[in-house]
């Protein structure tokens, strides 16, 4: 059952302060340039995001709130290899890179890593899911995914899935999941221990090379060779420009965040029928049509819908959600973000990373322009399924300074909930990227720096970091730099920063 605009406001006014909050934690975090300010603020008529916010001071990225020792792991040492900079401490292993190494069928790893799972083997070892974000014609791609026999679902695509088996031993195993999909995203890992796998594109047959649709989520098992044969989409989960995916293990709603714009995404929720049990390769047994998808559409406090999240200006607001029917989820006719008019659903740019955790889960709108209402350089919200509420829980201000060493933050993408409290961030901005790390008491930090520039000397590219998850054990954590594709291994002394430790040294 939904949560009615009226029922929010009622609550809302129950606790006196015009915003019910969602949960006993506070904003996770804010950077350098953005709004820090207490809970309240909702709807700005004007303005834009940039400048700390005259309501409340903006807190400083890697400092504590007393103006003490930086939280974190310390500054990033520059890395002699020149490919990743950690804290003094950390250590790094390449475990595969495009064109180099080699799938266990012979053939180069496939280029652009994206999005990625981890799962433990019975040995200690790690099985993890790689998406490859290859777009439009195959011929384009000098290192598509390899067209493995019975694993293809469309000959003409170039992405798919890798799936990377890190032994115990130290050697590093490769073989294909899935290939034939196209603009393999991100995704998301289900309670059951399978991945699903987002493609972000709405190509139909016929354009590209393309023999079938494309615009579904495929689910992956890393440790079942024949399910993966054969591919097929999870129809029932609609046909968009797909990122993540969440799996309420509780209720058993599956939610879905679209990169799109002209109209900007949206936020989806899929409830299966009745009867149907979620488990290992259930999905496949979906009809195209079976349970109901719908859009996210919020209000805040005082019953007023919210149009687009770029509105939200404070860490801390919070906004209640309703549902709204989708009514031709395979896009047929029209795409299904362009189904609903003004004022039906609420819109969001670059709705992208999605982790559960927490008994709800994080996701990210990575900036906003021109295209939304108000600017700013990337949002991560918590939806509370109990509450039925979404709290902003980072707002990053637009960056002037995107050239800056380890405090200034811009286009937060993939996401993970850290085992160690808070969350890590991999950055898909402009200029220097990195993945950083936020604690549950509002500060951010610098986990690693991508030090391969790409480009030139007078004009340095750094790719996006990606796929950021950790290993079961909370020793590794996995992430990628996209271009030109490269899985890492990333370990150190991780730990949880302890309450007699806040504001007297680094930790996490």
């Amino acid at each position: 059952m939904s949560l009615s605009r009226r029922d929010f406001v009622n609550r809302s006014a129950l606790v006196g302060a015009g915003v019910l909050i969602a949960g006993g934690a506070e904003a996770l975090a804010s950077a350098p340039g953005a709004i820090a300010a207490p809970v309240g603020g909702e709807l700005p008529v004007a303005g834009t995001v940039g400048a700390a916010g005259s309501a409340g001071a903006a807190r400083v990225a890697g400092t504590n709130a007393a103006g003490g020792a930086a939280i974190g792991y310390g500054p990033l040492v520059p890395d002699p290899a020149g490919l990743l900079s950690l804290p003094e401490g950390f250590s790094y292993r390449v475990l595969n890179r495009a064109g180099e190494t080699r799938l266990r069928t012979g053939e180069f790893t496939p280029s652009n890593h994206d999005g990625t799972s981890a799962f433990e083997d019975e040995r200690g070892g790690n099985l993890m899911v790689v998406n490859h974000e290859l777009s439009g014609a195959r011929a384009n791609w000098p290192h598509p995914v390899p067209l493995t026999e019975g694993h293809v679902y469309d000959p003409g695509a170039a992405g798919g899935c890798t799936i990377v088996h890190a032994k115990r031993d130290g050697s590093v195993e490769q073989w294909v999941g899935i290939a034939g999909t196209s603009t393999n995203c991100a995704g998301g890992v289900t309670p059951w221990g399978t991945w699903l796998s987002g493609e972000e594109t709405e190509d139909r047959a016929g354009r590209n090379g393309f023999t079938k649709d494309h615009g579904y989520v495929f689910e992956v098992d890393p440790f079942d060779d024949d399910y993966n044969r054969d591919p097929q989409p999870v129809k029932a989960f609609g046909r968009y420009a797909h990122e993540a995916v969440v799996v309420d293990p509780k209720r058993g709603q599956v939610y879905l965040t679209e990169d799109a714009a002209n109209p900007n995404g949206l936020l989806y929720r899929w409830t299966p029928p009745a009867g149907f049990r979620h488990g290992r390769h259930q999905l496949r047994k979906l009809a195209a049509d079976a349970g109901v998808l719908e859009a996210f559409k919020v209000f805040d406090s005082r019953g007023r819908f919210v149009d687009d999240l770029s509105r939200a200006t404070q860490v801390g607001t919070v906004y209640g959600v309703d549902w709204v029917k989708v009514q031709d989820r395979d896009a047929r006719s029209a795409s299904v973000r362009k189904q609903f008019k003004e004022g039906e659903v609420t819109r969001a740019r670059k709705l992208e990373g999605m982790w559960w955790g927490d008994g709800g889960f994080y996701f990210v709108s990575s900036y906003a322009r021109s295209e939304s209402p108000l600017q700013h350089d990337g949002q991560v919200w918590f939806f509370d399924p109990a509450r039925r509420t979404i709290t902003l829980k980072v707002l990053l201000g637009v960056n002037s300074d995107v050239w800056g060493d380890h405090d200034n933050y811009d286009g937060p993408d993939n996401i993970t909930v850290s085992p160690y409290g808070g969350i890590v961030i991999a950055e898909d901005g402009n200029g220097v990227s990195h993945l950083f790390g936020a604690t549950e008491d509002g500060l951010v930090y610098p986990i690693a720096r991508n030090e391969l520039n790409t480009g030139s000397a007078g004009k340095p590219e750094f790719s996006e970091f990606t796929g950021v998850t950790f290993s079961d054990d909370g020793r590794t954590l996995f992430a990628n730099i996209q271009e030109p594709g490269i899985q890492l291994a990333i370990s150190g002394p991780w730990r949880r920063l302890k309450e007699h430790e806040r504001g007297q040294g680094y930790g996490a």
